[in-house]
């Protein structure tokens, strides 16, 4: 694309489209033509993103150009966002699992078509996952302290023990969104890269409309260079926004779709008064145990799986580059903060050691669900390329802090585990992994100088808490979107992204958000053919 100015006119424009299931169903459609905007590259031909031993460095890379972009929330925990074609899909731990029965009824879909997206996607992107030494440790090890039953291989989201799916293949390397656009109809589909939506632009009401209309957008290519995009007319054609629990409710406010108040502030023109527009945001917290072990350890992200009664999902990943990687792209983002010397020696001592390409190691970790903590974003610039502000509360609520405490009461059992014993040291106790963990730069969460030994499970989750990167909401369902995803008091408009979601569906999200594009395309498409009989 050059950077001159360019007006081009398509029946939808889809933005920041991480899901990437929309386009078949949008396609299908005789005449139609689609516009893909997406801010970030793409993550073929890019080690960092398709080796599964890249995790790591991938999330900690911080250039301009990297598939994720780092932001650090209000309340101190380190986080990122994807900025990369395929969205999350192309950053994550790779995590396939299915939201459960209940989870799809609470939101008012139709099982049936829930289950033929999901189908639709698995083709794609879904494996089993081989389940070496490691991590068959771990899963024997829940089912030996009580997480049970054990449910083998599935999809499906069932209390107990099970294998999950993994968008990694047999050779470790990651299948995303991205691969879905195969399913696309080519000469309808027009993708642009590095494509940086600035404002969706409207109709004013009473021109063409009783409310403000979507048609076009303004994006900026990588150079700078100014292009417009704008629907053909008609009752149909819109504007599919999937930019993220940050990016949609960013870009909404950005064009003028927010709280008046705030928005006034920074000097947009404020098209709809929307104080709901970036309210309800809300982070699934990550508390974790980095465990040294005597025997080697295979590469393996998330693949076995605790789901507990109590609202708590135990997870396992090991390699040393992974624990060394995730530890240092936490430490890149702070100073150390530790003022007492011998602590200060003791970590410095550790993260030497993770640097050694001999030590093997694992990463045992909790997440809860919902949560039922929540916070806000507000824009902090107009430039749509800055991070907007975001607090998430964590463990606002005492039931998430109670949580916590019972998934690390679990994976303290795990460690102390027969089944798990070939993977820990005897001489290392817990509260020495649990001491060296509150000793490590893993947030920037304010605390005194003195909380750095063990006291408590409550304490250690307040001062360890991370993000496990599953945050939602922004433009939630029955308060920025009806069930159809449609922007409340606007036409042209929806949001279909995990930025609608009250909770975090499932142990991991991405298999749920995948499926909603397939789903919603299906619907707009069955609904667009019926208008035009």
């Amino acid at each position: 694309m050059t950077s001159s100015s360019r007006h081009m006119t398509y029946v939808f424009t889809i933005i920041l489209c991480a899901i990437s299931t929309f386009f078949h169903s949008c396609t299908s459609q005789q005449g139609a033509k689609v516009l893909l905007l997406e801010r970030g590259g793409q993550p073929y031909g890019r080690p960092d993103v398709e080796e599964m031993d890249k995790f790591g460095s991938n999330l900690a890379n911080n250039s301009w150009a990297a598939s994720a972009q780092p932001f650090v929330s209000e309340d101190g925990v380190v986080n990122a966002r994807a900025r990369v074609l395929g969205g999350g899909s192309a950053v994550n731990a790779g995590f396939y699992t299915r939201a459960s029965p209940e989870y799809v009824k609470q939101e008012g879909w139709n099982g049936t078509m829930v289950n033929e997206s999901y189908k639709w996607v698995e083709k794609k992107v879904a494996f089993r996952p081989p389940m070496l030494e490691f991590q068959s440790a771990f899963r024997n090890g829940l089912y030996e302290v009580g997480v049970r039953p054990y449910n083998g291989f599935t999809y499906d989201h069932m209390t107990g023990t099970k294998i999950g799916g993994t968008i990694f293949d047999s050779n470790g390397k990651r299948h995303t969104a991205a691969d879905l656009l195969e399913y696309a109809v080519t000469n309808s589909t027009t993708v642009y890269l590095y494509a940086t939506v600035h404002k969706i632009l409207f109709l004013s009401k009473g021109k063409y409309t009783q409310r403000p209309k979507a048609h076009g957008v303004i994006f900026r290519d990588s150079k700078g260079g100014k292009h417009m995009a704008y629907l053909n007319p008609g009752i149909n054609n819109e504007i599919i926004v999937s930019a993220g629990a940050l990016g949609s409710p960013q870009l909404l406010m950005l064009s003028g779709i927010g709280p008046e108040a705030h928005l006034k502030q920074l000097g947009i023109e404020v098209q709809v008064d929307h104080p709901m527009v970036g309210q309800g945001m809300t982070d699934n917290s990550m508390n974790a145990v980095v465990i040294p072990s005597p025997n080697p350890v295979e590469v393996s992200l998330i693949q076995a799986v605790g789901i507990t009664d109590f609202g708590t999902y135990i997870e396992a990943a090991s390699s040393t580059s992974f624990a060394n990687a995730i530890i240092h792209s936490y430490q890149m983002s702070q100073p150390t903060r530790i003022n007492n010397e011998k602590q200060k020696t003791k970590h410095d001592e550790f993260l030497s050691s993770l640097a050694d390409d001999q030590l093997y190691a694992g990463l045992l970790l909790e997440k809860i669900i919902g949560p039922i903590s929540s916070g806000y974003l507000k824009l902090k610039t107009k430039n749509p390329n800055d991070n907007p502000s975001v607090t998430f509360n964590y463990f606002k609520e005492k039931e998430d802090l109670s949580r916590c405490v019972r998934g690390m009461e679990t994976i303290i059992k795990v460690i102390k585990s027969k089944s798990f014993s070939n993977f820990t040291y005897p001489e290392v106790s817990v509260n020495d992994l649990l001491t060296t963990m509150i000793n490590l730069p893993l947030n920037q969460v304010p605390r005194a100088a003195t909380d750095f030994e063990f006291t408590t499970l409550e304490q250690f989750c307040k001062d360890t808490v991370m993000t496990i990167w599953h945050y939602h909401g922004g433009c939630q369902v029955g308060k920025v979107v009806d069930k159809d995803y449609k922007v409340f008091n606007v036409s042209g408009l929806r949001v279909i992204d995990g930025s609608t979601l009250y909770d975090s569906p499932g142990t991991n999200p991405q298999a749920t958000v995948m499926m909603l594009g397939r789903y919603m395309g299906q619907k707009i498409l069955k609904n667009r053919n019926a208008a035009s009989h």
